[in-house]
Order: structure tokens, then sequence, then C-alpha cells
């Protein structure tokens, strides 16, 4: 019976979970604190694992986050061998997932946008527009959707 998806799938999720959990229980450095795995791609021969991570925080800087992680890089490894049953732990490569700071960015500029346009509005005598109720998630509005 074929699996349902390949192996490097599995191991990349499979890495995801244990990093995530290795990472809250056993690390105790400052700058981990709040850091979560975003996504583990492992390489076609198993060998390297390119791991993003973010940080809750805004405050606290993911790329501060990676070069801790990839400072511990070893003993996440050990962490690892212990918890998986898999021949070979792929070396450990860990980015910054910047993609909050990113969401946050994209946010603030539509709403200084949303505001600029309303005072323009307000200067040329036009009524403020309503706003949107909000849409149920997976609903287009589209007829026929």
């Amino acid at each position: 019976m074929p699996k349902e998806y390949p192996r490097s799938a599995r191991i990349n999720a499979q890495l995801q979970r244990e990093l995530t959990d290795i990472i809250r229980s056993e690390l105790r450095d400052p700058r981990v604190a709040g850091a979560g795995v975003t996504s583990v791609e492992v390489s076609p021969d198993m060998r390297h694992a390119k791991i993003q991570i973010s940080v809750l925080s805004l405050e606290r800087k993911a790329d501060d986050a990676a070069k801790a992680l990839n400072g511990a890089a070893g003993k996440l490894r050990h962490a690892l061998k212990v918890r998986l049953a898999i021949k070979h732990i792929p070396e450990l490569h860990f980015v910054a997932d910047n993609m909050q700071k990113d969401v946050a960015a994209v946010s603030r500029l539509i709403h200084e946008v949303r505001d600029a346009d309303r005072k323009f509005a307000a200067e040329r005598g036009e009524p403020e527009p309503e706003a949107e109720p909000p849409r149920e998630p997976g609903k287009s509005g589209e007829p026929g959707t």
C-alpha cells in the first residue's frame, strides 16, 4: 500500500515537531525564548535540514534566535538522535523567518492608506464609507461558490 506522502515530507514534519519540543523544553538560552519552528526542509539526500524559525515577540529578533540555535545545533542533533529512529540525523541549519515582521508592515501600510482615504473623503465632503462586514472563512461572497 503506497504512503500518503513521501518520506522527506514525513521527516520534515517529524523534525518540526521534535525540534519545537526540544527548543521549548531543553534550551535555556534567553535568545531562543518564544522561538518556534515555522518550517523544515530536508535535502533530497537527507544530510542537511534548513529550519526556518520565527519569534513570537516583535521586540526579539529572529536573526538572534537563529544564531543561537545554530550554535546549539550539536546539542539539538544529539537530542534528535535520542528521540528519532532514523539512521542519520541531518545537519541543522537555522534561518530567520521574518514573515511575521512583513505581515505587520503590510498591515500598518493598509491602515495608513485607509486613514488617508477617509481624510481625503472628508475633505471632499463625501460620506465615510461603511466598513465591510467580516466574511466567514472559506466564503468568497461570489454567487454559486
